[in-house]
């Protein structure tokens, strides 16, 4: 890209490019300066970028910009603009982020999502909404309460839709979508464009231009790497004297349960290393202020859950610790994604017991590369042996099924027992 691309130079408005600058940005991100003038088009867009490349801003930006232009307001309880994310903790974040960009223009952006009072929500979105940040679960609250209408939308956007899909939210976003004006521009968003996103996309948008700024399943390259293989008693210990012997000030930890994450939380607080941990279970009031100590550096570890850790949004957060290896290798490359951002440099380390083995050669395989094994006096042992990396298989590329969308496929999925997620309402 030429050293020459701002964010003026991408079309976007005054208004617009005072409020980049205010924020300390000084150029436009690679997701940015392919996307923005994309989405200025009036195309649909679909888009592989990682959380923390800017891609908050690759949407929102050409967005704001778009309802600015925009000769309508809208009406009371109408919303122009609708972002679906997975978790209540990444719909706060965009929705922090879409205020900071239109702060200096007349538009009016709210975020709606599960765990707290619908009330509060439903007051904002009485007066007409340019641009509403939601979960699903809450967006279709807010609908059958009749609090929220979709006429007046011209732009939807699924923010990390391969979230949204792992999480079950499918057939609630299949809900939401025959509720939209068909006449609109989609925006997709993911980390992947893997067969089930492509899938969707047919589903979600038309003849979207393709984007994509980040190779498949690659982790940060200002990301160093370590695993430590470690008896699974011996971990807390381990934690603990990392965090002591290194003086790390800000660690998050990731554990593979709800209950792992209480228990390590506990542990740590237990040693004088304060420590709280997010995950499902928690309210949402207790989510939020655990990570606002943690962003503000008066909380030292966070310990979080896979789910919970989307929309965890942090500049220069330097460590990353797996205590628990995850299932998926695929989560392995967004949660070490946290760190090494932005130009600044990170480190994550990797608990491996003897029972990790298959996820330890998974990972590697899956990013192409042995992380190299780091010994810590007293606890740690000896490292499993080393297999030979598997090349990846080429895929024969799949014809993609476009939905049944017939009304009788429409009554079908109507009937259906809904899925856990959508009954979890986040």
């Amino acid at each position: 890209m030429p050293d020459s691309v701002t964010f003026s130079s991408l079309g976007l408005n005054t208004s617009l490019v005072e409020a980049t600058e205010k924020l300390g940005y000084q150029e436009p991100s690679p997701i940015q300066i392919e996307a923005i003038p994309a989405v200025l088009s009036g195309k649909d867009v679909m888009a592989a970028a990682q959380t923390g490349t800017g891609k908050t801003g690759a949407f929102s930006l050409p967005i704001a910009h778009l309802l600015c232009d925009s000769k309508t307001r809208p009406k009371a309880n109408h919303i122009k603009a609708l972002i679906l994310t997975p978790t209540r903790e990444l719909a706060a974040q965009v929705a922090e982020s879409v205020a900071n960009f239109h702060q200096f223009t007349s538009l009016k952006s709210c975020v709606a999502f599960g765990g707290i009072s619908i009330n509060p929500q439903m007051k904002k979105l009485r007066s007409g909404v340019d641009i509403l940040i939601a979960t699903p679960g809450r967006l279709l609250d807010l609908f059958q309460q009749n609090a929220v209408k979709f006429n007046q939308l011209e732009i939807l956007v699924l923010d990390e839709a391969d979230r949204m899909l792992d999480m079950g939210f499918i057939h609630d976003i299949k809900r939401i979508a025959k509720l939209l004006p068909t006449k609109r521009q989609s925006l997709l968003f993911s980390a992947t464009f893997s067969d089930d996103i492509r899938a969707l996309a047919t589903q979600f948008t038309n003849n979207p231009i393709e984007i994509s700024v980040t190779p498949k399943n690659s982790t940060a390259p200002l990301v160093e790497q370590a695993v430590i293989h470690v008896e699974k008693s011996n971990k807390n210990k381990l934690l603990a004297k990392l965090i002591d012997e290194q003086n790390w000030q800000q660690v998050l930890v990731f554990s593979r349960t709800k209950h792992g994450a209480n228990r390590i939380a506990k542990q740590l607080t237990a040693k004088g290393i304060s420590a709280l941990a997010i995950h499902g279970n928690k309210s949402q009031g207790a989510r939020t202020k655990a990570l606002s100590e943690f962003k503000n550096n008066s909380l030292r570890v966070l310990v979080a859950t896979d789910i919970a850790a989307r929309g965890i949004d942090i500049d220069a957060l330097p460590n990353v610790i797996n205590y628990d290896l995850p299932h998926v290798p695929e989560d392995y490359v967004h949660r070490i994604g946290r760190t090494g951002r932005a130009g600044a440099t990170g480190y994550a380390v990797s608990f491996v017991t003897r029972e990790d083995e298959k996820q330890l050669n998974d990972i590697q395989n899956l990013i192409q590369k042995h992380i190299d094994v780091m010994s810590v006096a007293g606890l740690s042992i000896s490292a499993l042996p080393q297999k030979p990396l598997k090349m990846p298989k080429p895929k024969k590329p799949k014809k993609v099924k476009k939905p049944n969308l017939s009304p009788q496929s429409s009554e079908q999925n109507s009937n259906k027992k809904p899925s856990r997620a959508s009954r979890r309402r986040r």
